[in-house]
This record gives structure tokens, sequence and C-alpha cells, in this order.
């Protein structure tokens, strides 16, 4: 997995780092330490803005009970029905299935 520092999500946004922290605090983008920075998933950021229904989605595994690092998990896991990754089938405009999926979960 490829990750963005928090300048570089804000530069690719075309917005100010604080407004990409208080996104990540808000958990309408998810991010990780590593090596003690904190990273995006570049796969999040897509010709300037964030992936279609990723807010959403994120909402739903939350209602579902998954905490930051079980979404991150479950967002790059390879699904053979879908197939591909949920966030690959968001990029793809296939969030229909992915969201159905998500909800699944929370039964």
């Amino acid at each position: 997995m490829d990750w963005l520092n928090v300048p570089d999500v804000a530069e690719g946004l075309g917005v100010p780092v604080t407004r990409v922290r208080q996104m990540v605090r808000d958990r309408t983008l998810l991010a990780r330490r590593v090596d003690g920075v904190l990273k995006v998933p570049a796969a999040f950021i897509q010709d300037g803005a964030v992936v279609k229904g990723l807010p959403g989605l994120l909402t739903l595994l939350f209602d579902a009970g998954y905490n930051d690092d079980e979404a991150l998990d479950w967002l790059f896991r390879e699904d053979p029905s879908l197939p591909g990754t949920p966030v690959q089938a968001l990029a793809e405009n296939r969030g229909k299935e992915v969201r159905r999926r998500a909800q699944a979960l929370g039964f």
C-alpha cells in the first residue's frame, strides 16, 4: 500500500493541512502512523478529491463496530467476489456493492 503524508494529501486536495487533520479527527478520512508520521493511504485520493463514497462507507464500518485499523484492513483486503479490494471498487465507481457489504457487517 502506498502512503501519503498529511502535507501531500493537503496539496492533492487543495486544502490546508489543518483541514486534512480535521478530516482524520472526524473520521471521514483514515490515517495511520507509519514510523511516527501520520499518513493516509494514497488510494483514498483520486483526481484531487477523496474517493467518492469513502466518508459514508467509513461511517458504515464504524457503526458496525470496526475501529480505524480494522476498517483500513477491510478496505484493502482482497475480495474475489468483488473482484479486488473494496477501496478499488470505490475508485472504479462500484460503491453500491461495497456499501451493501459494509451494511451487512453490522448484522
